[in-house]
């Protein structure tokens, strides 16, 4: 498939000098939060000769294991700037693009099977978005949408696209939103990447408010199958575990200010092994990070 969607089964090559995995302090209190002890992976991502990675946005990967990079390379149609990729239960490829202000539903093979949003047409209505930038799914195939950069608010519609139900708007209450910049859903609960009010808001799966995780600036987050929450904060320049009941239980951190390039996760996956994959805009690169 040759739009920005870059399939990438091959490697890259990759910094080793980016994440120490030094440990951080708590936003919420002065504790000492457990490192997570992980190493980069040298030469993970390769691209064929001439080509490169513009404005790593996203990763994520299927069940037979191809990767998926979604970035801002020079594009032809389908695309004009990639925000996040997922990947769903039948192994469909799902973009958010904040340039054209749509979501897209897509084979493996790269054919279109569903659009959400009106081609580089923004709006506030519930036929247009303005720059989403996330999806997630529920276990009965409903699809959720953060409508974040030029709304604040979240969109609920079917696995055949018709709306369901909209919660939120701007502002830093309860149930409102400063760029929802993340989505992500494990079993019945909603959690949104608050990203400018430096929280995760969580929800049921109506939209209603049930509490908030003050954990500094979520870019990305990714819920792993045994229930744990990781969280990437570019600003800070770190990814975060976290439990069930919102308490961090390990951190990784780039490198401290003036002592080496700074680490840009926007957003983030997990494979099975537990190996974490990071997608930066910024230093235009995408990293493999392997346990210890």
């Amino acid at each position: 498939m040759q739009h920005c969607l870059s399939i990438v089964v091959c490697l890259f090559s990759i910094s080793t000098e980016l994440l120490t995995a030094a440990p951080v302090s708590s936003n919420r209190s002065d504790e000492t939060i457990p490192r997570l002890k992980y190493e980069a992976v040298p030469d993970f991502f390769q691209l064929p000769a001439g080509e490169n990675f513009v404005e790593v946005a996203a990763r994520a990967s299927n069940s037979k294991g191809n990767v998926y990079v979604f970035h801002r390379c020079k594009h032809r149609d389908l695309f004009v700037t990639a925000h996040t990729v997922r990947v769903d239960a039948e192994d469909n490829i799902w973009t958010t693009d904040v340039g054209a202000h749509v979501v897209l539903k897509l084979n493996p093979e790269g054919r279109v099977l569903l659009a959400l949003g009106r081609m580089r047409i923004p709006g506030d209505d519930v036929l247009h978005f303005n720059q989403p930038t996330d999806v997630a799914f529920d276990r009965e195939g409903n699809i959720y949408v953060a409508d974040g950069e030029g709304n604040s608010r979240v969109l609920k519609f079917n696995k055949y696209g018709n709306l369901l139900l909209a919660w939120g708007m701007k502002g830093d209450g309860p149930g409102q939103f400063d760029l929802p910049h993340s989505i992500a859903i494990n079993d019945d609960l909603v959690y949104v990447a608050d990203r400018e009010n430096a929280r995760i808001q969580i929800f049921d799966l109506n939209g209603r408010y049930l509490r908030e995780w003050k954990l500094g600036h979520p870019y990305g987050l990714f819920i792993t199958p045994d229930h744990f929450i990781y969280m990437s904060d570019a600003i800070a320049g770190r990814i975060l575990k976290i439990d069930r009941d919102g308490k961090i239980v390990g951190a990784l951190s780039g490198p401290e200010p003036g002592k080496g390039r700074h680490f840009d996760p926007h957003e983030i996956a997990v494979d099975k092994d537990n190996s974490i994959f990071t997608a930066e805009v910024m230093p235009w690169r995408a990293q493999k990070f392997k346990p210890k």
